[in-house]
């Protein structure tokens, strides 16, 4: 088998350059179920030493049943599972603002996907790129909307230069 140089190999993989995502455009992620080790995990490396999340007693007597989940991890989790549809992948150049709002609790053992629609996609001000705003919302197995974000970012467009 002869080598070719490893620059005229094809990337299998691009991302979308922001004109590739039309204002009302959208998606869905595949699906993904938090496990305890994820909970776990998370309260570990995040330092979040909040009782609700690893208390099940003082969990239930705020009226939850079951293994609470931080909105943080639904949503890390949610960005992850954006990721790896790879629509910026090699295209994605800065994550500018975000709001975040929590519907409802999520707990270990709900399985979440992520539905994204771009609500804005324009130019920059800088030739090259553009702004794209898309609303995430977070569904849970039964359908739920749990949570939604709006992420703003910066994207390459087809005639950036680097």
């Amino acid at each position: 088998m002869t080598q070719a140089p490893q620059d005229e190999v094809p990337l299998l993989v691009h991302g979308r350059t922001w004109e590739d995502m039309p204002t009302g455009s959208t998606f869905r992620t595949a699906k993904r179920t938090i496990t305890e080790t994820d909970l776990v995990t998370f309260l570990h490396v995040s330092g979040i030493n909040e009782p609700l999340f690893y208390d099940a007693d003082h969990a239930a007597g705020a009226g939850y049943s079951g293994r609470l989940v931080p909105g943080a991890l639904v949503y890390v989790v949610a960005e992850g599972l954006i990721l790896q549809t790879n629509v910026l992948h090699g295209t994605g150049l800065a994550f500018m603002s975000m709001e975040y709002s929590i519907k409802s609790p999520t707990f270990v053992g709900d399985t979440i996907h992520v539905v994204v629609e771009v609500e804005e996609s324009r130019v920059s001000s800088r030739g090259g790129r553009g702004v794209v705003r898309t609303r995430c919302g977070i569904l849970n197995q039964r359908g739920e909307e749990v949570a939604c974000f709006t992420p703003v970012r910066l994207i390459r467009g087809r005639d950036y230069a680097e």
